[in-house]
């Protein structure tokens, strides 16, 4: 039994892992022009001294384009 992962293997993963880095950090930089946070369905709640601010509607935004993404590379048959 070998449990070292091939060169090849390990170079695509270096590559996969920086291409969602560099995905992440576009979103990141675009963020605000992509309305991210302030969607419909986003709750926030203020007072003095205190914010609550729960991104249901971004959280669900994201988790359906994942999922999506995800299941177009990741599916197996």
């Amino acid at each position: 039994m070998n449990a070292q992962p091939s060169p090849e293997g390990l170079g695509r993963l270096i590559i996969v892992i920086g291409l969602a880095l560099v995905a992440l950090g576009v979103i990141v930089s675009f963020a605000r022009t992509l309305r991210l946070g302030s969607l419909p369905g986003d709750l926030h709640w203020s007072g003095r001294g205190w914010q609550i601010w729960v991104p249901l509607g971004t959280s669900l935004l994201v988790s359906l384009l994942l999922t999506i993404i995800l299941n177009l590379f990741l599916r197996r048959r």
